[in-house]
Order: structure tokens, then sequence, then C-alpha cells
């Protein structure tokens, strides 16, 4: 179990770095850019595992009526809270400048953390 939290820890760091890659708006500043890049990761996975849920509950009539799309901004929502969290309160030079940066990197981060997965969590699903 442990080792799962690790990997999947280890997937969202690699996704992060990528959009900050990626993405315009996303920026690392400091001196030391991994280790803000893993605190982020962190950060993201706590508000993904608090924060969203309670957004989707609240939301799910929006979700029902967009057909699933609405989550896309739930997404980006987080993405920019993990962010602010990132900046304002643990004082690291991670920012997100404004609602479309955090759109582009939360679908960035979606993407490389599905296909990350797939690649790490293939032998355990035989």
């Amino acid at each position: 179990m442990f080792r799962n939290v690790l990997i999947s820890w280890l997937i969202i760091a690699i996704a992060v770095a990528v959009a900050v890659w990626l993405v315009p708006g996303i920026q690392v500043t400091g001196a030391n850019g991994v280790a803000t890049v893993i605190v982020m990761a962190a950060v993201l996975g706590l508000v993904n595992a608090i924060v969203r849920p309670i957004l989707a509950l609240l939301s799910c009539g929006c979700i029902v009526a967009t057909l699933g799309l609405f989550m896309l901004l739930i997404n980006a929502f987080t993405f920019w809270l993990a962010s602010t969290i990132t900046e304002n309160w643990l004082n690291l030079g991670f920012s997100t400048d404004g609602f479309i940066p955090a759109f582009l990197g939360s679908l960035v981060v979606s993407v490389v953390s599905f296909l990350l997965s797939t690649v790490f969590y293939r032998d355990e699903k035989k």
C-alpha cells in the first residue's frame, strides 16, 4: 500500500513537472525547483483527496447537465487551489497565472498521470 502511494506521488510529480515545462503561465522559481514540484504534487494529491469530492458532490447537477465536462472546471480549480496553497501558505515558488494556465495545467497533469499510471500499474492488473 505504501509503495502504491509513493508511486502515485511520483507520477503526479512527473506530471506537474511536465505541466510546468509545457504550459506558459505556470512557473517554478527559487533555488530548488525539484523540491517545489514534489511538494506541489503532495498538495495537489491532498486537495484532490479532500476538496475535489466535496466539489463534485455539490456540483453533481452541473456535471450531469454538461455530460461530465464540468469536471474539467473542477480539476482546474483544484490545480489552482493547490498552486495557491503551495505559493502563499508554504512560501514555495510555484505559481499559476490565472484560470487558463490552471485549466491547461490540469489537462496536462491528467493526461500525463493517466499515461504513466498505465505504464507503472500494468503488471499489477494481471
